[in-house]
């Protein structure tokens, strides 16, 4: 008796078409998409950064007096380290010239940075240490300020933080005018006290600490005119 083989079922020509579909066109996805990245890769390539250079340089005044900053409150700590803080950032910023550093040893020149008479100030130190300008720089501080959130019935937060502002100028020595003129203000957090569900809960930091935050934030916003930045192109 001869034996009867299951027979296939005929292929679909719509399924045979599909399926070279396929296989060709993963190819030319795959190209596609190589090519998209290429397109980027160029216009990544193409875009580049143009450096400026800072607004404003020392260089060509070659010697440049930094009197000790006065500050609203008698507060020599903090007026001192502002003033040694701006010192070293626009000595890293910039090179090619000298800077005089004039401290609280110049007792004449401290009163009339006090007085507010720049005019004054910048005619002295020319006349005392012959140099073209002259630094000078006024610091406020605050003290700690609360400030408090009540949300709900058993829900409360206190922040104590304090506030600085500092201001700079670069005189002439020949004329009293200002040449440069830059100012920057910064806040900083000292501590906490919060209450939830009758429990407090209280987060202090060293004063010292905040304050010299606030003074570094300072010091980055008034001397951003003798960094050189950078422009896209």
């Amino acid at each position: 008796m001869a034996r009867v083989l299951p027979v296939s079922p005929p292929i679909s020509p719509s399924y045979g078409v599909k399926v070279l579909w396929n296989r060709a066109i993963r190819p030319t996805r795959a190209q596609w998409a190589l090519a998209l990245c290429a397109t980027f890769g160029l216009s990544a390539c193409s875009s580049h950064y143009a450096l400026v250079p800072p607004r404003l340089a020392l260089e060509p005044y070659g010697r440049v007096a930094l009197v000790t900053f006065s500050a609203e409150q008698p507060n020599n700590e903090l007026s001192t380290l502002a003033t040694q803080r701006f010192a070293e950032a626009v000595l890293a910023s910039q090179s090619g010239f000298e800077l005089l550093e004039l401290g609280a040893a110049d007792s004449s020149l401290k009163r009339l940075a006090a007085a507010g008479d720049g005019e004054a100030l910048a005619h002295a130190v020319g006349k005392a240490k012959n140099v073209p300008a002259v630094f000078i720089g006024h610091l406020t501080v605050s003290g700690m300020k609360p400030h408090g959130r009540l949300s709900g019935v058993s829900s409360l937060k206190v922040r104590a933080s304090v506030s600085a502002q500092l201001s700079v100028q670069l005189l002439s020595t020949s004329t009293g005018g200002t040449v440069w003129r830059s100012s920057a203000t910064a806040d900083g957090t000292v501590g906490q006290i919060a209450m939830s569900d009758k429990l407090p809960s209280i987060a202090m930091r060293d004063p010292n600490e905040a304050y010299g935050e606030v003074v570094g934030e300072l010091i980055t916003g008034v001397t951003r005119d003798f960094r050189p930045t950078r422009v896209k192109q």
